[in-house]
């Protein structure tokens, strides 16, 4: 075959064992983008999740702090109007106490109708009575429903309940003043002390007032401490995994660009050599039948029986040559592109097909074919396995020696420790020890040249791909032994 030819066959292979490695080293090397994109995702909604009813429990929180200052106001109106009747008798002031009161205790129905699950439009109808926004009346049950165990808002209630049992208390004082007003006069003793007791129960619901609104506002300081170190947290996730999306990206368009590169160098290779590889691969297929088409021509005009013999072995052997170029190319092929198949197969029975596969070749039958089979079944793939035995066996009949009248072919299977072993020996004509390293490489021939260079680079790729080792022993005149170790275990 053409020397460049086989330099594109070479540069081809190893271009190709080059882009397989990069493909496999990428996909080991980095993480899924569909994790970092489902991280990025996923703490977006948990952000968005967070902030919603943050915002509402925040929202919430707000209103019932405008609902305390609602309360206090009523309260203290409600209180100074009660003075001033207490004083005055002055009816439109006992009204005016009872309508500011109405604030403070319609929000003690609405935490009372609250705790005690009743209808919400009672609750809601308390919570309009005690000066609560439409708008925020849904938040604020909310509130109440979600966060009641929570200490903060527990805390709150609590002060909450308090202020309503003075409220009442107040309410009481003003019917015990009305009473006295409509029936008799008081006394300004006992005005003194109404007075008094109004101050104090009004400064008792200031505290409880305070505390309230305190209690909310701590509440509502923590909850945005919490939403600052939760916004944080997720923000940094997402920018960590945004970042890594994007590095990742970047080094596969790195990587991909590169085997791009790779490809293209290949495809320019490939265009400007494949039409001298396919005129020289004709040429080498082409030459056998053009050296039989010139015998058969000479042979027309040939009328002796003896020459005529001598033309037909010449194209006995013309053909012979372009069959097993024919047949190591195919060997070639199956074995680059079959996937590797590793189950139980049987040493016996290849080892008797290869055999009948070899019988026609011209002296097979003369040389005697032993065989020393210590194991049949081992792990490992069939159509690899009859490669490398077709091609041992194959170079033992091609290279025997006519000049010996014991010839043979000698096969031995055995096992040892974890290997399986395979050898094909023969008596032939042996390798010259200058050639014995380089009989493994792709095209190499020695000096009798009866092949294509492929058979045995074919077994080793062959050996290679089941993990195992080929070795040659052999001396000119002597014979030549060919020794193949097979792990019983491999990796696939």
């Amino acid at each position: 075959m053409h020397k460049k030819s086989r330099n594109f066959l070479r540069d081809s292979i190893s271009n190709t064992k080059g882009m397989a490695k990069s493909r496999i080293f990428g996909k080991l090397k980095f993480p899924s983008v569909y994790t970092l994109f489902c991280i990025v995702v996923l703490s977006c909604a948990s952000l968005i999740f967070l902030n919603y009813y943050t915002i509402k429990t925040l929202s919430a929180n707000r209103a019932y702090v405008n609902g305390e200052s609602h309360y206090s106001k009523g309260q203290k109106d409600a209180a100074r109007h009660l003075i001033t009747y207490l004083y005055t008798k002055d009816g439109k002031q006992w009204e005016q106490f009872l309508q500011e009161l109405k604030v403070p205790q319609g929000d003690g129905i609405a935490r009372i109708a609250l705790i005690q699950n009743q209808d919400e439009k009672i609750i809601k109808e308390g919570l309009r009575a005690g000066r609560i926004e439409e708008k925020d009346l849904d938040d604020v049950i909310w509130l109440f429903e979600n966060f009641k165990t929570v200490s903060f808002f527990a805390k709150a209630v609590k002060q909450w309940e308090q202020g309503d049992a003075l409220t009442d208390k107040l309410f009481a004082i003003g019917k015990e003043v009305h009473e006295k007003i409509s029936t008799t006069d008081l006394s300004a003793n006992e005005k003194e002390e109404i007075l008094l007791l109004i101050g104090k129960v009004s400064d008792e619901l200031t505290i409880y007032e305070k505390n309230f609104s305190h209690t909310l506002g701590e509440g509502s300081r923590k909850i945005k401490n919490y939403l600052l170190f939760a916004n944080v947290f997720f923000i940094l996730i997402i920018i960590s995994s945004v970042t890594s999306y994007y590095i990742v990206m970047m080094r596969k368009l790195l990587l991909s660009k590169k085997e791009i590169e790779a490809k293209n160098e290949h495809l320019v290779l490939a265009n400007s050599e494949l039409d001298k590889f396919v005129y020289s691969a004709s040429h080498d297929l082409r030459s056998p039948i053009t050296s039989v088409k010139g015998l058969v021509e000479i042979a027309k005009e040939e009328e002796d029986l003896e020459q005529l013999r001598s033309y037909l072995d010449l194209m006995n052997q013309s053909l012979s040559l372009q069959d097993q170029f024919i047949s190591d190319i195919i060997d070639y092929s199956k074995n680059k592109r079959n996937r590797l198949v590793v189950e139980q197969v049987s040493l016996v029975k290849i080892i008797d097909e290869v055999i009948a596969q070899h019988s026609h070749i011209k002296d097979a039958k003369t040389i005697a074919i032993k065989k020393n089979l210590q194991i049949d079944e081992i792990h490992g793939d069939h159509l690899r396995l009859k490669i490398i035995l077709n091609n041992l066996v194959s170079n033992a009949i091609k290279y025997s020696d006519r000049k010996k009248s014991n010839r043979f072919i000698e096969i031995s299977t055995s096992c040892e420790d974890d290997q399986h072993t395979i050898t094909v020996k023969d008596n032939g004509i042996g390798i010259k020890e200058e050639f014995q390293e380089k009989i493994f490489e792709m095209f190499f021939v020695t000096d009798h040249n009866l092949g294509s260079g492929l058979g045995l680079y074919i077994a080793k790729e062959a050996v290679n791909n089941l993990n195992g080792l080929i070795r040659v022993e052999s001396c000119v005149n002597v014979g030549t032994k060919f020794i193949v170790s097979i792990p019983k275990c491999h990796e696939t």
